[in-house]
């Protein structure tokens, strides 16, 4: 290896992880393109099922494909007559984020928010449940997790809470009350009419069909 090569190679990986990957011109940020878009992205707090801030994660941005916010924005304005709007808790999603959930799973004995996130399952079998994956959809900057809100911003009743790892999440599940399964619906149908299509156990998920980088995984930060 040349003495110019290596040098490169050198600088390249004493570089922070934030600068070896920069945000694509192509992801947006969702709330410059969907009116009335609400956000709380759960995982730059700790109010999800790992109890602390996510890696990845430097600001409460919903960062998606132009592609992805474009269709999402049609979902707001289809949900706007009934009063509705658009409240996301999870968008791109970095790599390094899905490594840190890995990190978090093989870590068994750590249960100090299953009473809130899993009370049913045994954290060891979310892998093979689906609820854990060693890559997510959301690092390819199509896919997101979002509810429904009404004017005053207060979530419409959808059975479960956003992250609530069970049976009773997936979107078909006939145990939660009547209005939360139309809920349900309501939100799937506005989804599929712009496009995404939902995941079969989380109620809140949704990817852009045509999606615009199907087999690529992002790493940048969310910020």
């Amino acid at each position: 290896m040349s003495s110019l090569i290596l040098t490169i190679v050198v600088l390249f990986f004493a570089l922070p992880a934030s600068a070896q990957e920069q945000r694509p011109a192509s992801f947006v940020d969702a709330a410059s393109v969907v009116p009335g878009l609400v956000v709380e992205m759960r995982y730059f707090g700790e109010n999800n099922f790992v109890g602390k801030r996510i890696d990845g994660y430097e600001q409460p941005v919903c960062l998606l494909t132009r592609q992805a916010a474009e269709a999402l924005a049609g979902v707001a304005r289809d949900v706007q007559p009934r009063g509705l709007k658009l409240k996301v808790f999870d968008c791109y999603r970095p790599k390094r984020a899905v490594a840190h959930f890995l990190r978090w799973a093989e870590a068994v004995e750590d249960i100090k928010r299953k009473a809130a996130f899993y009370p049913d399952m045994d954290k060891r079998s979310l892998f093979a449940e689906g609820y854990i994956a060693s890559v997510s959809g959301h690092s390819r900057g199509s896919t997101l997790d979002l509810t429904l809100v009404n004017e005053a911003g207060v979530e419409l009743d959808m059975g479960t809470p956003f992250d609530f790892l069970s049976p009773r999440s997936a979107p078909s599940d006939t145990h939660v009350g009547v209005l939360a399964q139309k809920n349900r619906a309501l939100l799937a149908s506005a989804m599929n009419r712009r496009g995404f299509r939902p995941y079969g156990k989380e109620w809140w998920h949704f990817t852009l069909r045509g999606e615009l980088f199907p087999d690529t995984f992002f790493d940048f930060p969310v910020r």
